[in-house]
């Protein structure tokens, strides 16, 4: 017989949690992990992408089979997601199974359907763009061109979404939605000075902690630039902002870290674009500019953990995205260490483990301090030169 203390785990020994996804959000959930003393166990969608270079415990498999998700999530009492693609039934049935979802299935939904979303942010007054579902061309002129048009499912990163001028503009999209068995989702082409993003995180007990209100710029439809807190932004829209993403975590009763992506409008109003209910691209600035960052205190939302002070470091903290250029023979990633090292001593940078390709995200750095502009140009100087587009600048 084995020996009982050989297969008991020990009073201290903390639960596994399972993460579904292999990107960098679950790559970088890693270090907390570690440090909280909390197992991981993995799924990746390939062998070898970002986050099961460094994830030992992981299987890879497609997050679309249930009975993968089943075998992954076998003996770990939570399970919580890199991206929201896990087919909603798939969700319930873990629940069914005793697995805690978080976030779970009725509040994921809202991040997987923008249809859904609209319906309900609209339904509890939160403040959006003009909106209705729309079948075919027709629909769209009676909605009203110019218009914003969006896969209900299945976009990110710019890919589904398209800015219509007239009924020819419409024909991608509907082909589009049709090759992928979704619908679109019209929306008012929004006059916005920026785009802004409201990050909470709250737990199932009902903590929760709310990070300063960034403002976000963007490449191509890919998040590029964030700068923390968002420079000259009201006190008042400030606020709203922050307490139209607690309120719609509370109301959807999300668990584990909420993005609300806004725009501040040119007449002085907030809009809800987006939601995401991960860690999120304009919260990478926590990693170094706030106490707790977002990938820290959503394990801890996940797990049930009292909550980690969201309160910033510095005055300012700035991210940019390193992304793959048009050439990516001379992209320096590692080999850019040195420079962006030795020039700035107090720069933090974030690696993905990813193959370089035009517009991917491969990483991002971070720098912080009291003079925003000297922010800005460390930052971009850094993620510039990791790009390879300075040249044999080595000042």
């Amino acid at each position: 017989m084995p020996d009982p203390a050989s297969t008991t785990p020990a009073p201290t020994s903390a639960p596994t949690l399972a993460v579904i996804g292999g990107g960098q959000l679950a790559r970088m959930m890693a270090q907390p992990a570690i440090a909280l003393g909390l197992p991981l166990r993995l799924l990746a969608e390939a062998p070898g992408v970002s986050a099961a270079q460094v994830i030992v415990d992981h299987e890879v498999g497609d997050h679309r089979d249930l009975e993968t998700l089943r075998r992954v999530t076998a003996g770990c009492p939570v399970v919580t997601f890199d991206h929201e693609h896990v087919p909603t039934e798939h969700l319930h049935a873990l629940e069914a199974d005793g697995v805690a979802v978080r976030p779970g299935p009725g509040a994921l939904v809202h991040a997987q359907d923008k249809a859904v979303m609209r319906e309900r942010l609209t339904a509890l007054g939160v403040p959006c763009p003009r909106h209705a579902v729309v079948d075919d061309v027709a629909a769209v002129e009676d909605f009203g061109f110019p218009c914003v048009l969006k896969t209900t499912r299945g976009g990110y990163d710019g890919k589904g979404v398209w800015v219509v001028r007239d009924a020819a503009g419409c024909a991608e999209p509907f082909r589009a939605a049709e090759q992928a068995g979704v619908r679109l989702l019209a929306e008012e082409l929004v006059d916005f000075r920026r785009e802004l993003s409201a990050l909470v995180a709250r737990s199932p007990s009902g903590q929760a902690a709310a990070y300063p209100v960034v403002a976000s710029t963007q490449l191509d439809g890919i998040c590029h630039e964030v700068v923390a807190p968002a420079p000259d932004l009201d006190e008042d829209l400030a606020g709203q902002a922050q307490a139209i993403a607690l309120r719609v975590a509370g109301e959807l009763d999300v668990t584990g870290v909420l993005a609300v992506e806004l725009f501040e409008t040119t007449d002085g109003r907030i809009l809800v674009n987006e939601l995401a209910m991960r860690p999120h691209n304009t919260g990478h600035w926590t990693q170094d500019g706030a106490v707790t960052s977002q990938f820290e205190n959503h394990l801890r939302a996940v797990m049930d953990l009292p909550l980690g002070s969201p309160a910033p470091r510095a005055r300012w903290t700035v991210m940019v995205n390193i992304l793959g250029g048009e050439r990516p023979d001379v992209g320096r990633l590692y080999d850019g260490f040195p420079h962006a090292m030795a020039r700035d001593p107090h720069l933090r940078v974030h690696l993905y483990g990813k193959d370089l390709r035009p517009g991917r995200k491969v990483g991002h750095v971070n720098a912080y301090g009291d003079d925003l502009e000297d922010c800005l140009e460390r930052a971009r100087h850094a993620a510039a030169w990791f790009r390879g587009d300075l040249g044999d600048e080595s000042e």
